[in-house]
C-alpha cells in the first residue's frame, strides 16, 4: 500500500509539474499550448486528476503507516472497477493503447492487495489454532 501510495503521489506531482511528460507516458500525444483550440480543457482535467492522484497517494501512505486493514479491503473492489473502466476505454477506442497500463496497474494492485489480505487472515487463523 505504501509503495502504491508513493507511486500515485509521484505521478500526481509529475502531472502537476510536467503534464506533457505524463500525457506521453500514458500514450497521449501532447499538444503545444499554442496549438490548443479554444475550449480545450485537457490541462484543467489533468491538473484535477493529478491533484487527486497526489492526495490519494498520501491517503494510501497514511493508511499503510496506520496499518488500516479496512481501508485496504475497501480499495480492492474499487480498483478492480477502475481496471475494468480503463480497460474498456482502451478497447472501445476512447483512450489510446498506452492507457491500458493504468488499468492494468489498478487491476494488479487490487489482486495483490486482496491476496495479501487473504494470506494475513489465513496466517492469523493458523496461529490462533496452534
Amino acid at each position: 500500500m505504501a509503495v502504491f501510495g508513493l507511486l500515485a503521489a509521484a505521478m500526481g506531482v509529475a502531472g502537476l509539474v510536467a503534464p506533457d511528460l505524463l500525457l506521453s507516458a500514458m500514450g497521449f500525444d501532447p499538444v503545444p499550448d499554442a496549438a490548443r483550440a479554444d475550449g480545450d480543457h485537457t490541462l484543467v482535467f489533468l491538473t484535477a486528476s493529478s491533484m487527486a492522484a497526489l492526495n490519494m497517494g498520501v491517503y494510501y501512505v497514511l493508511a499503510a503507516l496506520a496499518d488500516w486493514k479496512a481501508f485496504f479491503r475497501w480499495t480492492v473492489p474499487f480498483r478492480l472497477l477502475t481496471c475494468a473502466v480503463f480497460t474498456l476505454a482502451v478497447v472501445t477506442g476512447r483512450a489510446p493503447a498506452g492507457f491500458l497500463g493504468v488499468g492494468l496497474w489498478e487491476g494488479v494492485g487490487a489482486v495483490v492487495t486482496g491476496a495479501a489480505l487473504r494470506h494475513e487472515v489465513r496466517a492469523a487463523r493458523r496461529n490462533a489454532v496452534a
